[in-house]
């Protein structure tokens, strides 16, 4: 059995316990230590001889290591007066919890003195301790994120950073409220699992705080040995293809004539050989898993750790799991990172753990009910009970007679006094602190960027590596957000030299996908696009470029094209100068190829199924379809006449310039006039294939000018929403802003003047004498009361015509209600109950305007009183 590493404790040696790894600068100091000894000791050659006993005690001695102690870090100090009273003081009922949750301590430790203590009540940032229940603070915040588990998840991870608990084996004694870490934007794993169930509980989530002991890399967040989530391939689900049934009439199969034995001896060496990989590849995994493994924690088993438990029911979760908060990642029961489970808790009560965890945590019961197995601090609260068997249903119903007699009463939970969880929109879009986060892989790095940080609409970076010293980059992708071109994804691998740029639909030109070699951007290289096909007229779905070639294929097209290839030659380059640039003419065209789909309106030996353009050979050739009782197609091959290029020339014919082969012979020959016709419609077509060929290169040409362009401006789009980084709207909301100031400036200015009519009477003296105040006031209230008089009149005039019509329809009424028909009597009716509403109204505005008429004359001759052109001479 090998010996153990020894800790010495404070008492033995005076170290502190408070280290968490071994340091080899002890060690190497007392190995110089050791091998200092003096020259006259050095000239003495002589061996030393130990007893058994002695031999024993230096092997002991040799396995101690002194542990130097690591200073420790000043906690951040928090002013009480920046905090609302909840945060400096208890309530009564928050006493009593503090109180119960002492005594529940005591009967803990009492009874199992072997274990850790729990974390109950530390205190806050004024110092004043509160229970662990009520630092969550349930809040919805409101961004659609941050409703689901995951996005709620990964924004915290990306959100806060990371700060370890000093030592790694102890509780901490202090937690923060959520709405303090989400303002300092860092805390323990303790306040990372208490803003998440926080927001996880707001969202419907049944979710806990778990404490309790995890491996090092869990606990100090070393992700450095873990595949990067962007590069975890998912599980793709295979179908099964529906064997097609045999039907009675179906002709079957041709029979199988190999040697069923040499295909049996050729599958078993395919398969061990295959096995052989298998194994060798297995070895290989196992002995690079060697490599990486970890060295020996010495704590193993001692760290604590606190992270998030989801249990199913709720928000449709059908399988409870783990969610690490560092990460935002979830994690199965199985997870071997998770060594122990102390206590779990939530905004309702507090549970401890009373099952064996040496075997892991994946194996033991998550039935908070379960009294056998989870301790629960208070009771009658959500968690239910177990369920009783069939067989003892009986007593349960003896004892329901009771059950309304003897009510007891439970302590509940008091509410939290943690502030409701705020967070800006602009904070939120940071996203990490400072706007940006790195985080390392095994081989790959990833980072991320806050939204409209980066110029170019990058928000995050993922780059892969061959060897974990991240040395030799293999491939970077770049995802983007908000740019104008709908670039969203771009992959740069470095074997290969190969770049892919991914697109959303509604770019210019429709391009979808653009993959190139970054050595050769230019026109005439090697390069594939993939297009948006429904968005194009023509159809096309992809383009594949060589410096010799170019392969268009299509997709849904009236004329059903859906292959197009074109084959071209080296060019000696014509050089024209033209204001001191290059033009370089056209790629010349050696051959074109055209496919087409079945098109069923036509009989297969009449519809083309392929065009040949021999452009080097001066040659057509035709490929016809294949008839469904035939094996071959039939084909034509016509010869261009001499002056084919000739404008408006006519064309000699001659039947050698044709040649045909039909697989019926007893198709009729066709006639000259249509084989000349047909050779026109060939030619044209050709001059349209070469035609389209020239644009497609054109397209292609433009294409890349304008991702050169746009790489370079680096445009991003802003919503109009977005009223902080959109200056067309911050601009045209001060616009606005200016009008309506401007506008209500204006009125006052405009404000009607009383006695400005009056006053023009007289020329508008500079100074008004007594005799003229008089007159200007005698003048404006004679000139009111004549308005308020004519303003009763004119009501009083409508009022007596109203009722003068109406008593007219009533006189008509007396006199033809005999013979009057039901809707002549209806009509009368209507018109009579409309004619009262109007005099109604007229009465009452009479009415009002007789009560206000005075008020209004008193409130004019007042405010001449107190005009100050009057005022010194009435």
């Amino acid at each position: 059995m090998e010996d153990q590493p020894v800790q010495i404790s404070e008492n033995t040696v005076g170290s502190s316990p408070q280290a968490e790894d071994v340091r080899e600068e002890s060690t190497l100091k007392d190995n110089e230590k050791v091998t200092e000894d003096t020259e006259e000791e050095q000239s003495f050659d002589f061996t030393e001889t130990f007893t058994d006993g002695a031999e024993e005690l230096k092997k002991e001695l040799d396995n101690i290591i002194v542990v130097a102690p690591e200073p420790e870090q000043p906690e951040e100090v928090f002013d009480p007066s920046e905090f609302p009273p909840s945060y400096k003081d208890n309530l009564p009922k928050e006493q009593l919890i503090l109180q119960y949750a002492d005594n529940f301590r005591r009967q803990y430790v009492h009874l199992y003195r072997d274990r850790k203590p729990l974390f109950l009540c530390p205190v806050n940032e004024c110092g004043v301790e509160k229970f662990v229940c009520t630092t969550i603070r349930p809040t919805q915040l409101p961004f659609k994120e941050l409703y689901n588990w995951d996005g709620a998840a990964e924004f915290v991870a990306d959100y806060l950073d990371f700060e370890p608990l000093r030592p790694s084996y102890d509780l901490p004694t202090r937690l923060l409220s959520p709405a303090t870490v989400l303002k300092r934007q860092k805390g323990n794993c303790f306040e990372y699992s208490t803003v998440l169930v926080s927001l996880l509980i707001a969202a419907g989530y049944d979710a806990y705080v778990v404490s309790g002991y995890a491996a090092k890399e869990t606990c100090l967040a070393d992700e450095t040995r873990e595949i990067c989530p962007l590069l975890k391939k998912r599980e793709e689900v295979i179908q099964e293809e529906k064997k097609k049934e045999m039907k009675k009439y179906s002709v079957k199969p041709p029979r199988d004539l190999r040697s069923k034995f040499i295909l049996r001896m050729e599958a078993r060496k395919v398969a061990k050989k295959k096995a052989e990989e298998e194994q060798q590849k297995a070895e290989e995994e196992k002995r690079i898993l060697e490599l990486e493994k970890p060295p020996p924690d010495p704590l193993y088993g001692l760290r604590i750790h606190a992270w998030v438990l989801v249990l199913s029911g709720k928000r449709e979760v059908a399988e409870s799991f783990f969610i690490e908060p560092f990460t935002g990642l979830s994690q199965p029961f199985s997870n071997p990172n998770y060594l122990g489970i102390e206590s779990v808790w939530n905004n309702f009560n507090y549970w401890v753990n009373m099952q064996d965890c040496s075997e892991g945590v994946g194996i033991i019961s998550y039935d908070l009910g379960d009294c056998t197995k989870w301790e629960y601090m208070l009771t009658g609260l959500d968690k239910p009970v177990l369920q009783v068997p069939e067989g003892d249903l009986d007593i349960l119903d003896e004892d329901e007679e009771d059950k309304d007699k003897d009510v007891e009463k439970h302590l509940d939970m008091p509410p939290s006094w943690v502030e409701p969880l705020k967070l800006s929109q602009r904070d939120y879009e940071m996203r990490c602190p400072q706007g940006k986060k790195v985080k390392l892989y095994k081989r790959a790095k990833l980072e991320k960027f806050a939204h409209y940080l980066m110029k170019d609409g990058l928000v995050s970076r993922l780059s892969v590596y061959e060897d974990r010293a991240m040395t030799d980059l293999i491939l970077v992708k770049e995802f983007f957000q908000h740019r104008n071109d709908k670039l969203h994804t771009r992959v740069h691998n470095y074997r290969n030299g190969w770049i892919n740029e991914y697109f959303h639909p509604g770019r210019s030109h429709s391009l979808k996908e653009h993959q190139y070699l970054s050595g050769a951007p230019e026109p005439e290289n090697e390069r594939t696009m993939i297009f948006c096909d429904e968005a194009r007229v023509d159809g096309l779905v992809k383009r594949i470029e060589t410096p010799t070639g170019m392969t268009e294929h299509y997709k849904d097209r009236e004329d059903f094209l859906y292959y197009k290839n074109v084959v071209f030659r080296k060019r000696s380059k014509r050089i024209t100068m033209s204001n001191t640039s290059v033009v370089a003419d056209f790629r010349p065209i050696d051959k074109m190829v055209v496919k087409y789909h079945r098109n069923t309106a036509k009989k297969a030996n009449e519809d083309v199924r392929e065009l040949v353009f021999l452009v080097s050979e001066e040659k057509i050739q035709m490929i016809y379809h294949t008839d469904d009782a035939s094996i071959a197609s039939s084909t034509r091959e016509f010869v261009k006449p001499h002056n084919w290029q000739e404008k408006g020339a006519i064309f000699l014919w001659s039947p050698d310039m044709h040649q045909t082969f039909q697989v019926d012979p007893n198709t009729a020959d066709s006639k000259q006039v249509m084989l000349y016709q047909l050779l026109l419609e060939l030619l044209r077509m050709e001059d349209v294939c070469r035609q389209r060929v020239r644009e497609s290169e054109e397209e292609v040409r433009a294409i890349i000018q304008e991702r050169q362009e746009e790489d370079e401006k680096s445009e991003l789009g802003l919503s109009i929403y977005d009223t902080e980084r959109n200056d067309k709207t911050k601009q045209h909301r001060r616009e606005l802003e200016r009008q309506v100031m401007l506008e209500k400036i204006r009125k006052q200015e405009m404000e009607v003047d009383y006695l400005a009519p009056f006053l023009a009477q007289m020329s508008d003296p500079e100074k008004i004498s007594r005799s003229q105040a008089y007159t200007l006031k005698e003048e404006s209230l004679t000139d009111l009361k004549q308005r308020l008089v004519d303003k009763a009149n004119l009501i009083q005039a409508r009022f007596e015509k109203e009722t003068e019509k109406l008593q007219k329809k009533q006189a008509w009424y007396h006199q033809n209600q005999i013979s009057m028909s039901k809707e002549d009597e209806d009509d009368y009716l209507n018109y009579c109950s409309e004619a009262m509403f109007r005099i109604h109204i007229l009465e009452l505005r009479l009415n009002r305007h007789k009560e206000m008429a005075p008020h209004m004359y008193m409130a004019l001759e007042q405010k001449l009183r107190n005009d100050p052109r009057l005022s010194e001479f009435l």
